[in-house]
This record gives structure tokens, C-alpha cells and sequence, in this order.
């Protein structure tokens, strides 16, 4: 839909997402995830807003790949939380 501010929802078609990897240092182990910002989301967890790795700080970008829609981007996420993710990581000497 047109309106006087441009195409309404337009901003939509042109969002890509997400799926990374960062990589703990004090641990050195990995945590997975899916965003449409993977800079801002390295921020927040590096802050220690994001509970699950508040205690692992500090961490880096380790992997990304960038998918067109979210659903793909959450799906890769939950492909790398799973033992066949983890074998095609090993595979790729991703992780």
C-alpha cells in the first residue's frame, strides 16, 4: 500500500536476518543464534543483557550467514543447536 510516506511495509522486503555464531572468551565455547542485527545483538550480549550468556563474557563473532526471511534464519539456529549441525560445523571446520 502506497501512502505519502512511501510503500507502507516496504522496510520488510528489504530486511535480511541472521544466524551467527559467537564465541565465548573467556570459555571459549559457542553460543547460537538468529537476529536481523548481529552487531547490535553482539552489544547486548556482551552488556550482559542477555541472561543465558551473561556470565560468559566477553564474546566475538565467530560465524554469520544471512538468509532473506526470519523463519530461515531460525531454522539454521535450531540446525546448529542439533547434533547434525554439529557434525556439518566440525565438518566445515566452522567451529
Amino acid at each position: 500500500m502506497y501512502t505519502s510516506k512511501g510503500y507502507r511495509g516496504f522496510e520488510y522486503y528489504n530486511k535480511l536476518y541472521y544466524s551467527y555464531i559467537l564465541k565465548s572468551l573467556k570459555d571459549n565455547k559457542y553460543y547460537y543464534g538468529s537476529t536481523v542485527d548481529v552487531t547490535k545483538r553482539l552489544i547486548r550480549h556482551n552488556k550482559g543483557q542477555v541472561p543465558s550468556t551473561k556470565y560468559r563474557r566477553p564474546f566475538v563473532i565467530h560465524f554469520v550467514e544471512e538468509h532473506l526471511d526470519r523463519s530461515l534464519a531460525v531454522q539454521r539456529e535450531r540446525f546448529y543447536k542439533s547434533i547434525d549441525g554439529y557434525k556439518f560445523l566440525k565438518g566445515k571446520n566452522i567451529i
